[in-house]
């Protein structure tokens, strides 16, 4: 699939399009960067991440039972989850949910803090999302009064 540029031109592809796009960005601009999976490690459940504030982050980890990969930059602490575990779930602010385990607007590559043994680098989001609603003071949301 193309898209014809003026009267008789050159035709775009998609493909042309993204270069184009990706050519717009200033230098020193931040790139998102997908969270790499540490060598030897699968992600059969597909893989996003969610991201706390650094300061929440060494909070966060001591309340979990199980902690999967944990990342963590200047700025924040990333976890590794199964892909969509945002799904029924509003994460609390201030939270972040990166699907893909794409992290926007970050200067470097986080470094891993936490590397779990075996083969799957899932930290349980049940068990992360109560956390980070008990650091908020955020009530989860299966607890929440029903509206009519």
């Amino acid at each position: 699939m193309g898209v014809r540029a003026g009267s008789g031109g050159q035709v775009l592809t998609l493909d042309t399009l993204v270069r184009l796009r990706r050519g717009l960005r200033t230098p020193g601009t931040p790139r998102p960067f997908r969270l790499p999976v540490p060598e030897g490690m699968t992600v059969p459940l597909g893989c996003d991440a969610v991201a706390v504030p650094a300061r929440l982050g060494p909070q966060v980890m001591s309340r979990l039972p199980r902690p999967g990969c944990v990342y963590a930059d200047e700025a924040h602490w990333w976890w590794l989850v199964p892909a969509d575990s945002d799904y029924a779930l509003e994460w609390p602010a201030p939270a972040q949910y990166a699907t893909g385990a794409v992290v926007p607007d970050a200067p470097v590559v986080p470094d891993l803090l936490h590397r779990p043994e075996g083969t799957v680098p899932y930290t349980p989001p049940i068990p992360l999302y109560l956390a980070v609603c008990r650091l908020t003071g955020t009530t989860p949301v299966w607890s929440r009064p029903v509206r009519a």
